[in-house]
């Protein structure tokens, strides 16, 4: 029984090795001395699908991966702009161009690679039900973040908003028949606010870096359909840079069966990998 037991793991570990193997052919080799990739992400679930699959696939084709973990969403980007990062893997397109278009940055999206819903989250209520007049809520205060926590509210009955093309602000509530006080937050504040409000409107990655599970302890959540989401989180890389060697290699290292595996393995329904992440 030991030795089967043992031929097991022995087995495993082959096919994992050999798994990396076969990623590592289809990603194209350092050239010179240029061997870096330095990247930014957020901890949850970003940096953990960096170190868990794409990492080691790089490192088997002869990459150096310096892996920098942000806790924002603002100097990943600079840091980006400045040639600091290579490349960074956090955020959706809409909260991009608006970074682009806000700080004259020049951003590009290389590859979309998962969905994070927003929900909403709270302490305090177990049902949007048992919201009382007045209560408070608090939710990202970036342009883009705003206008989907606020959309959320509305797709929820709590308010109603006004007929635009563009991005909801708070002044585009026609109607909020509970009154409702909405706080708006730096999002990585968010989840520090639940004590204090009567619910949070939380991004997926904050929400799983507090260790709530937005599949499950969401009150309300957007749709979890990768279809045509604007807000599927992307690989992005410096406008300039798109077609270089080190974004060529890491879109490669993306985009595969193994990032898919290890994303459904790993967040309980709460990541949902891109549509066409694997092409």
């Amino acid at each position: 029984m030991k030795l089967r037991k043992l031929f097991a793991i022995i087995l495993i570990s082959l096919l994992a090795l050999s798994s990396v193997a076969a990623l590592a052919a289809e990603i194209p080799a350092p050239e010179g001395d240029d061997n870096v990739i330095a990247i930014g992400a957020t901890e949850v679930p970003h940096a953990q699908i960096i170190e868990g699959v794409v990492q080691p696939a790089l490192e088997a084709a002869g990459w150096k991966v310096d892996l920098q973990v942000f806790g924002d969403y603002v100097i990943p980007n600079t840091s980006l702009e400045d040639g600091e990062l290579d490349a960074n893997y956090f955020q959706h397109l809409l909260y991009m161009e608006s970074e682009n278009e806000s700080r004259g940055l020049h951003l590009y999206p290389a590859k979309g690679i998962h969905l994070e819903p927003l929900g909403l989250f709270s302490e305090k209520i177990a049902s949007i039900d048992e919201l009382a007049d007045g209560a408070s809520i608090s939710l990202p205060n970036d342009a883009s973040n705003e206008s989907r926590a606020l959309k959320l509210l509305a797709d929820n009955g709590l308010i109603t908003l006004a007929e635009k093309d563009g991005l909801y602000e708070l002044s585009d509530i026609t109607e909020n028949p509970k009154n409702l006080n909405l706080v708006e937050l730096e999002a990585a504040n968010t989840p520090n606010s639940l004590p204090d409000v009567d619910a949070a409107i939380i991004n997926g990655n904050y929400a799983l870096q507090r260790e709530l599970n937005p599949a499950t302890d969401a009150l309300v959540l957007e749709s979890s359909d990768p279809n045509g989401n604007v807000f599927i989180n992307y690989l992005v890389v410096k406008e300039d840079n798109k077609d270089s060697l080190k974004t060529q290699a890491l879109v490669a290292a993306f985009s595969t069966q193994e990032v898919v595996d290890f994303i459904e393995a790993n967040y309980s329904g709460s990541v949902i990998p891109a549509a066409d992440l694997v092409e």
